[in-house]
């Protein structure tokens, strides 16, 4: 599970946004602070993988705080100023959303971070393209449209994510197929679309005859 700190100093603000946070799937909330010293204090002794941080906080600003919070940090701020943007990228901030912003605004974003830390777990050294696909990930969101190549269709493409990440388990193309009523072959384009992409992963199933089988994961998020 990802350990979400809520930050911000509205208490009501603060409660929709956890809320927001515990709907989607792999994410806690490890705590709720109001001001920039609770937030320091809460994140160095629960530490959380991730703060969703107010800029306006009445005893400092979010971006002040940032790097001493010791997780990454999502701004959900309504300053939409550019000086404050370029100070909040600059202290390592891996995402921006401004205020006001919908529920699906934000779980959109929580999905890609997760898919972004998937793509990060082990030890293993990484090439340029998977660092380049990673944080690709990380700033496109959870836009269907992101992995629909010309030709192919947006809602097929969103049923198709829905089964992976829905199934909880390593599923086939024929599984999906089944599941949504589509050929093999048109479920296979697509997962091979969404693999290409970063956004499922893919194993091989050995069987006792015939060539191995690919499984397709929706990628979850590695322990820290």
């Amino acid at each position: 599970m990802i350990r979400v700190l809520v930050v911000d100093d509205d208490f009501r603000v603060a409660d929709l946004h956890a809320r927001y946070v515990r709907r989607v799937p792999g994410f806690e909330v490890a705590g709720v602070a109001h001001n920039a010293a609770e937030a320091v204090e809460l994140a160095a002794r629960l530490r959380p993988h991730l703060a969703l941080l107010d800029q306006y906080l009445p005893d400092a600003s979010g971006t002040s705080i940032a790097p001493r919070l010791g997780c990454d940090v999502i701004m959900l701020t309504a300053a939409a100023e550019r000086a404050v943007v370029r100070e909040a990228l600059r202290r390592g901030v891996v995402n921006y959303l401004v205020k006001p912003f919908s529920e699906a605004d934000l779980a959109e974003r929580l999905r890609a971070y997760a898919r972004f830390l998937g793509q990060l777990g082990g030890d293993q050294t990484l090439d340029q393209a998977e660092i380049d696909r990673a944080v690709r990930v990380l700033h496109e969101g959870d836009r269907v449209e992101a992995a629909v190549p010309k030709g192919r269709s947006s809602q097929t493409a969103r049923l198709v994510i829905e089964a992976v990440r829905d199934a909880g388990e390593p599923v086939t193309a024929t599984d999906v197929a089944a599941r949504l009523g589509l050929s093999r072959a048109t479920a296979q384009r697509y997962l091979s679309d969404l693999a290409a992409d970063g956004r499922v992963t893919v194993g091989l199933r050995y069987g006792t005859t015939g060539r191995p089988e690919h499984l397709y994961r929706w990628p979850t998020s590695p322990a820290r």
